[in-house]
C-alpha cells in the first residue's frame, strides 16, 4: 500500500464548508478523510455523499454502540453511502459486532466497507478503565477486545500505537490496525494521552494513521500532510529493511 494511502485526515470541524475547504487542500495527498460525530451531527450524511462522489475515500467514525439489530441497520445505511471504512465499539459485544458486519455487507456496493472495532479510546489510561470497572491494563483490554472483534469477523481495530506490537502478536499480520493519536514530534498531545509519532506507529506495525489537528490547523495543511507521508515512507523503508 503506498504511503499516501495510509494517511487518514480527520475532518474534526463543525461545518461541511470547512470540511470541503480542507479536503480541497489535501486531495491526492492523503488516502481517506474521516468524518466524526461533530461533523456528522451538524451536517448529516450529505458531506460523506459529496466526498464519495468526488472519488475520495471516507472513514465514517461514528463508533456505533447499541443493540445488534440497531447497529446492523446503522451499518447497512452507512455502507449505502459508499464509505470505505466504518467503526463500532468493541464493548458492544460479539453479537453486536457480528451484526455490524452483516449490515455492512447488506448495504455495500460490491465489496463491503471495512468494519473496525474501537478498543480503548486514546483519551483513556488504565486508571480510567479501573474507574469504569474494566479489569486489566489498557494493553490487556485492547488485546482482549481485539480478539473478540476478530472472532466476530471484523477487519481490524482502532487502537493506539502503544498496543500495536501486542495486537500483531495476538491477531496476526493481516488484521488491520488503524492508529489515532498521531502527533509529529513538536505539537502537543491535546486531549489524547496514548499518542505516537507517525514513524513510530508505522514501525510498530500500524496499517493506517489518523491525523487531525497537526494537519488541519497547520499554516500549510498540504505541506504538513506531505511531511507526514514522507515520514511514513521512511518508516516503511526501515521496516522493510528489517
Amino acid at each position: 500500500m503506498p504511503a499516501r494511502d495510509r494517511l487518514i485526515v480527520a475532518l474534526d470541524c463543525a461545518t461541511a464548508e470547512i470540511g470541503l475547504r480542507t479536503t480541497e487542500k489535501l486531495r491526492r495527498r492523503v488516502g481517506m478523510f474521516k468524518i466524526g460525530s461533530e461533523l456528522f451531527t451538524a451536517e448529516g450524511p450529505s458531506l460523506a455523499r459529496k466526498l464519495v462522489s468526488m472519488g475520495e475515500g471516507v472513514f465514517l467514525d461514528l463508533k456505533f454502540h447499541d443493540i445488534p439489530n440497531t447497529v446492523r441497520g446503522a451499518c447497512r445505511e452507512a455502507a449505502r453511502l459508499g464509505v470505505r471504512m466504518m467503526n463500532v465499539h468493541a464493548c458492544g459485544g460479539r453479537k453486536m459486532m457480528e451484526a455490524a458486519v452483516e449490515g455492512a455487507r447488506e448495504g455495500g456496493r460490491g465489496a463491503r466497507p471495512l468494519v473496525l472495532a474501537v478498543t480503548v479510546l486514546t483519551s483513556l489510561e488504565t486508571p480510567e478503565l479501573a474507574e469504569l470497572g474494566i479489569e486489566g491494563t489498557a494493553e490487556e483490554v485492547v488485546v482482549r477486545w481485539a480478539r473478540m472483534a476478530q472472532a466476530a469477523g471484523l477487519d481490524g481495530v482502532v487502537a493506539s500505537a502503544r498496543e500495536v506490537a501486542a495486537l500483531r502478536s495476538a491477531c496476526g499480520p493481516r488484521f488491520l490496525i488503524v492508529t489515532p493519536g498521531i502527533r509529529p514530534a513538536s505539537p502537543a498531545a491535546d486531549d489524547q494521552q496514548r499518542t505516537a509519532t507517525p514513524g513510530a506507529a508505522i514501525e510498530a506495525g500500524a496499517d493506517y494513521l489518523v491525523v487531525g489537528r497537526p494537519i488541519t490547523t497547520a499554516p500549510d495543511p498540504a505541506s504538513a500532510a506531505d511531511a507526514i507521508v514522507q515520514e511514513i515512507e521512511r518508516a516503511l523503508g526501515a521496516f522493510d529493511a528489517n
